[in-house]
């Protein structure tokens, strides 16, 4: 073998282990420069460099952020006084709290002052209904007082014997007429139906008359009459009311039908 050749086989054994090392550890060359003094002094001053740089970097992000969050010297001075001006002084808050009580007394008394005058007035108004029940009357009895003397004085007149009996007559048709009167001032009228037809609002039937010629449901006499104060009904007028003689023969034909059912 000639010395070539062993050199050559040399060359290739390192080849194929400089592969077989690259394959198992590819960052090797790396380390073997970390292990050199020189490159210990070189990560040493680019670690401080990057720590510098890294707490400048802080710095400045933190003082951008004070600077956005707080305002300027300007602004704060011109929002200390407006809360300044916005917090009333104990004087002002003083001031308000009387001027408060002040109104307030005043409308407390205005609202005693209202409440007796409707006390006042709730008094005068119990007081005048039951004064308007007791003397209701007032001018009515006062009025009938009239009729009362006229009265008496034809009671002395038909008492004595010289009286003649058309003077006594007389005298009470005058009393009856004077009573009527007073009674029609005061809206008290009578209700005399006679010859009318019978209206259960105003008449009481007393019996039922058969007549002929007479239509149905007519008065025929008023025993007793009635009266009424203004619209509203003080006694109703007591009649006889006719039924007409068919209407009866009707129902003496019917009552036989009736019975053969």
């Amino acid at each position: 073998m000639t010395s070539e050749d062993s050199v050559s086989k040399v060359s290739e054994k390192k080849t194929s282990s400089a592969e077989s090392t690259e394959k198992v550890t590819p960052s090797a060359p790396s380390a073997v420069e970390v292990h050199t003094p020189e490159a210990a002094s070189d990560t040493v001053v680019q670690s401080d460099s990057i720590s510098v740089e890294s707490t400048d970097s802080v710095n400045s992000s933190t003082t951008e952020s004070v600077a956005a969050n707080d305002p300027s010297d300007s602004e704060s001075v011109a929002a200390n006084e407006m809360e300044s001006e916005a917090i009333p002084s104990i004087e002002d808050l003083s001031r308000q709290l009387a001027e408060a009580t002040q109104q307030a007394q005043t409308h407390w008394d205005n609202l005693l002052r209202k409440q007796a005058e409707f006390d006042n007035l709730q008094k005068r108004m119990t007081r005048d209904l039951e004064n308007a029940r007791k003397y209701a009357l007032e001018k009515f009895a006062s009025e009938l007082l009239a009729v009362n003397d006229s009265m008496e004085l034809g009671l002395e007149a038909a008492s004595k014997p010289e009286t003649q009996l058309d003077a006594v007559r007389e005298g009470m048709v005058l009393t009856f007429k004077m009573l009527n009167d007073t009674m029609t001032k005061f809206g008290i009228t009578e209700i005399n139906p006679l010859d009318e037809k019978f209206d259960p609002q105003w008449h009481e039937a007393m019996a039922m008359q058969p007549i002929p010629n007479v239509a149905d449901g007519m008065v025929l006499h008023v025993h007793q009459k009635g009266y009424q104060l203004n619209d509203r009904l003080l006694r109703p007028a007591r009649v006889v009311v006719a039924k007409a003689i068919e209407n009866q023969i009707a129902e003496a034909v019917e009552k036989p039908i009736e019975n053969q059912g």
